[in-house]
């Protein structure tokens, strides 16, 4: 009997799961030296074959540059190995002798891990790397419209593996991904946790599984290139940051906000690195275009080029046009230049100071980035602490490219393809979610300190003894006859509780 496609995906998941359960018994015996031998494999494997491995997701996504998902293959792969070799992930983790605490860290079991469709080959690296590296084994569910490539980054991955003796099934997916299996995949009673990146329902369906998981926010990034920048250096980082794999990072920047005073400048410097203005009535068309609907975002144009953008809006533009840009003065999500965009699509805006540009950026992260990151351009470093204590983002990037800088590329952040967006984006981390996240640590712990405990009915006792030295004391001033003001109240104090201490003793 043929089964249809959801239930045979949902029972490939179900004995994905069921491998990989069994798997991870075994491997979390392993030692620190053996999972590490296995995830240097792994990453080996997985940077050789980079190159090809991003050609294979721009032919099937139809989304991005291939030299550039090389670029997000190798932080995802070679990067990512190299933050966490060092770490301990298995066993004891540290000892403090002086305090007498032990840390012992054992992984959560099997990992869950959906993959989007915009860096489907990276974070797939990504995620088996720091999942096996904390002892875990790891499901898959692709996006299906990149499963191809992520079930062939996977097999890279799990091929390594086994040669260098991990256990089969330890790295699993579903190649004929559906809604329902992905769903059940997070729901299934033998997955311990949750890592996933991909659209707000999905993320959403994460945090309701009743299982710990790792999601993330959108990234509606607003970049400030205030007027102490070096406006040519900042807007070429720019520009390159915004065209870089045509857009698919979600910490892209999303939206310039310029001081009045270098506005004509950033505009030049814009168009010489290949930018293009809409005028009014091509910007009509462009709204058209990347909007759907109040606040919806056309997937036709996430991660397309800029030429292929203008054709949908049926603009003429130069052959040679890397970026479509149109001035705007409004935030909501009725204004289509203001949302989010995956695509190399940006709004100008322009701020009378830095005051009004800190309101800018405020009402654009409020309007869908909240948590996520904020890129500026700046040489004044008391600014950049201003606006980052005001902002609203768990990664403040500085005269950087936002896209790669918050995912490690050139910045000291951890690598990773996974960006926390905390409390402000509903989040349970801030952090660049990476190994350390990914094993749960219990603390053996001796008792250092004495503790005077209290018996029952002692309290009293001691306040009415405080009354009885009190009440003798009074009777003792009023006997001598000497004022109050010349006793030694203390050492009348001391007496009495000596003798009363001696007839309760004596009792």
């Amino acid at each position: 009997m043929t089964l249809d496609k959801d239930l045979s995906s949902i029972q490939e998941m179900r004995d994905a799961v069921e491998k990989a359960n069994k798997a991870q018994q075994e491997f979390m015996q392993f030692s620190q030296w053996k999972i590490d031998s296995i995830v240097k494999a792994i990453a080996t494997a997985a940077f050789h074959q980079s190159k090809e491995l991003a050609q294979l997701a721009v032919e099937e996504t139809g989304m991005g540059v291939a030299e550039h998902k090389l670029l997000k293959n190798q932080v995802g792969s070679r990067d990512v190995y190299e933050s966490i070799k060092d770490e301990k992930t298995i066993g004891i983790i540290h000892e403090d002798k002086e305090n007498k605490v032990t840390e012992i860290a054992y992984p959560y079991g099997v990992v869950a891990a959906i993959i989007p469709t915009t860096n489907p080959t990276s974070t797939a690296m990504f995620k088996t790397l720091t999942a096996l590296k904390s002892g875990n084994a790891i499901v898959v569910s692709p996006h299906p419209r990149a499963k191809k490539c992520t079930v062939e980054t996977l097999k890279v991955c799990m091929q390594a593996a086994l040669e260098e003796g991990a256990p089969e099934g330890l790295i699993g997916w579903i190649s004929e991904p559906s809604m329902e299996a992905t769903n059940q995949l997070m729901t299934h009673p033998d997955v311990n946790l949750i890592l996933s990146t991909g659209g707000g329902g999905l993320v959403k369906a994460a945090y309701s599984s009743g299982k710990p998981a790792y999601g993330v926010g959108p990234g509606n990034v607003p970049v400030y290139i205030e007027k102490s920048a070096n406006v040519a250096k900042s807007v070429q980082m720019v520009v390159d940051s915004k065209t870089f794999d045509h857009g698919t990072i979600c910490a892209t920047e999303q939206a310039i906000v310029v001081d009045q005073a270098i506005h004509e400048q950033v505009k030049k410097e814009l168009q010489k690195n290949g930018s293009y203005f809409c005028n009014a009535e091509e910007k009509k068309k462009m709204e058209q275009v990347i909007s759907i609907g109040p606040g919806k975002v056309n997937p036709d144009i996430v991660g397309k080029s800029a030429l292929k953008i203008a054709e949908l809006a049926g603009l003429n533009v130069p052959s040679n046009t890397r970026l479509l840009i149109a001035e705007e003065d409004q935030v909501g999500k009725n204004i289509p230049f203001s949302l989010e965009k995956l695509a190399p699509v940006f709004a100008l805006y322009t701020a009378q100071n830095s005051n009004d540009a800190k309101k800018r950026c405020l009402e654009l992260l409020n309007l869908g980035g909240r948590g996520h990151s904020f890129s500026i351009h700046t040489e004044d470093d008391h600014l950049v602490r201003e606006f980052g204590k005001a902002m609203p983002v768990s990664r403040v990037l500085v005269n950087t490219l936002s896209s790669i800088g918050a995912v490690g590329a050139t910045t000291a952040l951890a690598p990773s393809m996974t960006l926390g967006c905390g409390a402000y984006g509903g989040n349970i981390s801030s952090d660049n979610i990476t190994a350390r996240h990914l094993y749960n640590v219990k603390r053996i712990a001796y008792g250092v300190k004495e503790a005077d405990i209290p018996q029952p009915g002692k309290n009293d006792a001691k306040i009415e003894s405080n009354k009885q030295v009190e009440s003798l004391m009074k009777d003792a001033v009023e006997k001598s006859g000497v004022a109050a003001e010349g006793i030694d109240k203390a050492k009348i104090e001391q007496l009495v509780k000596q003798v009363l201490t001696e007839y309760q003793n004596q009792s």
